[in-house]
């Protein structure tokens, strides 16, 4: 068959699981500790052990709100929980307390990037509802699977989107932004390797052809734990599907069943697993063991104030505001607490400066020390200040990163540092011209090149700033210099 009358148009919706912040688990008081040894954070509420009775985590209720609100949705007022019945031998119960037909969160809207410009792409967001992780199958021998429960009870918040992304890429930027959003607002650590953000693209694609209309059955693909595993299994999952409806024109929603399938990342496939349930085959009914939550209006606006600024929007103001290239607001909106940073030393310094030291030697520092800028423990002040005497030509670009260091281990002021350390730039014009002529006498053929040579002009006027620089040990103002450097050229050349 002849592919290139064939319109493709990738549909793909997500349902990402994010587990929530709190100390203690979704129904009991066992705490949340990644990595305790195998089965030794339970109880007989998590167990599900004959009448042990759960008790709802108000953090949890808390925090799903919280998110809610930032995604624009409406927040329920009254709000149940309900029983999932399903069988696995990580699931003691038999069912997983989670919410049906009244989620805590409804019909919202979240925008991500979508071109170096600023455009976005609005996803719609069909609810986030509360409900409680299942516990882990190890698979480390072929003989066995063994069981850890340590998660059995971890408060989930379940985000599940309109099918309104287009493409792999769009998808891997949906993921990415979310997490942003989640850590920002303190709701989730989001550490993927660690199992506590996970996605599920629902993907399948309408595939035009000879004037009509196909579509294949959605797909799910099941626990993807890292960005680059989304954007891969989108993008083979259609063109996966679309090889299956060129092979077989009954691959389509009605005539084959809808998936779940599992993502191999060593091949880079997705392999079926078992055909997708429906909402019946779960046999939902409301837990009777859990009252309802309600939610009143000054609770509600208490959350409300809490919503931190989505980093969308917190970057849009960033690259405004401060004037940010859209890169630099992107790695400092990386961590919450270094952007609070930033935008605190940017009152007290240069925004332009400090955001050039942000992006090279700080981060140079944390990345070192295998931390964020915020976490060096550099306070705003020292930081602002340090930016301001760059700007003001106090010091130079390369006094700065000395000083920088030594204000990782002592508390005085940078100024106080670049006056005991001698590096306070030479701002006299009698004795920077002195260091001029002296680069001059000694490089008699850089100061040819720089008259006479159209292509080594540039060059050579750099080496003889480079000169400058050297004999004045670093001090010499470099723009004073430059002046001096060109001033001295044309008088020459004249």
């Amino acid at each position: 068959m002849d592919r290139s009358g064939l319109g493709i148009r990738p549909i793909i919706g997500l349902e990402i699981h994010v587990q929530l912040a709190t100390r203690t688990k979704m129904f009991c008081a066992c705490p949340v500790e990644f990595g305790a040894p195998p089965n030794s954070r339970v109880c007989p509420v998590c167990l599900g052990l004959p009448g042990a009775l759960p008790v709802m985590n108000r953090q949890a209720v808390e925090y799903s709100v919280r998110t809610g609100l930032a995604l624009h949705c409406t927040i329920a007022r009254f709000s149940k929980w309900d029983r999932k019945s399903y069988y696995y031998p990580d699931l003691p119960k038999n069912y997983q307390i989670s919410q049906y037909d009244l989620p805590l969160c409804t019909d919202g809207y979240f925008d991500v990037p979508a071109g170096p410009d600023g455009q976005v792409r609005r996803v719609g967001i069909i609810r986030a509802h509360l409900e409680e992780d299942a516990g882990k199958n190890l698979h480390e021998s072929p003989a066995i699977t063994r069981v850890d429960l340590n998660r059995a009870g971890t408060p989930l918040l379940e985000i599940v989107t309109r099918p309104d992304l287009s493409s792999a890429e769009e998808t891997w930027a949906f993921c990415v932004e979310l997490q942003r959003l989640v850590t920002t607002l303190g709701v989730s650590e989001a550490n993927m390797q660690k199992g506590q953000m996970r996605f599920e693209p629902n993907v399948n694609v309408a595939i035009t052809w000879e004037g009509r209309e196909y579509r294949t059955p959605i797909s799910e693909v099941k626990n993807l734990n890292s960005f680059k595993a989304v954007k891969a299994a989108v993008a083979y999952e259609i063109q996966r599907q679309v090889n299956d409806w060129v092979a077989d024109r009954d691959y389509v929603i009605g005539k084959a069943p809808r998936e779940n399938r599992g993502w191999d990342d060593v091949r880079e496939v997705t392999e079926f697993q078992r055909g997708k349930e429906e909402a019946h085959d779960y046999r939902y009914f409301p837990d009777p063991d859990l009252v309802p939550v309600r939610i009143d209006e000054a609770w509600l606006e208490r959350l409300a104030a809490e919503v931190a600024e989505a980093p969308l929007e917190r970057a849009a103001r960033m690259r405004s505001q401060y004037g940010l290239s859209a890169a630099d607001a992107d790695t400092i909106l990386n961590d919450r607490a270094t952007a609070d940073l930033f935008e605190a030393a940017a009152a007290c310094g240069d925004p332009t400066v400090l955001a050039r030291q942000f992006i090279s030697f700080w981060s140079a520092a944390a990345n070192a020390r295998r931390t964020t800028v915020a976490g060096l423990g550099v306070d705003a002040g020292r930081l602002g200040e340090l930016s301001r005497i760059t700007a003001e030509g106090l010091i130079n670009a390369t006094a700065a990163a000395a000083i920088a260091e030594r204000m990782l281990s002592c508390s005085d002021s940078p100024a106080e540092i670049a006056r005991r350390e001698g590096l306070v730039q030479e701002r006299d014009e009698s004795s920077v011209a002195a260091w001029v002529e002296q680069a001059f006498a000694a490089n008699a053929k850089a100061v040819a090149d720089a008259l006479a040579n159209p292509r080594k002009q540039q060059q050579a006027r750099g080496f003889l700033l480079g000169q400058v620089m050297k004999l004045s040990g670093g001090k010499a103002d470099p723009k004073l210099a430059g002046r001096l450097i060109e001033e001295r050229l044309g008088r020459m050349g004249s």
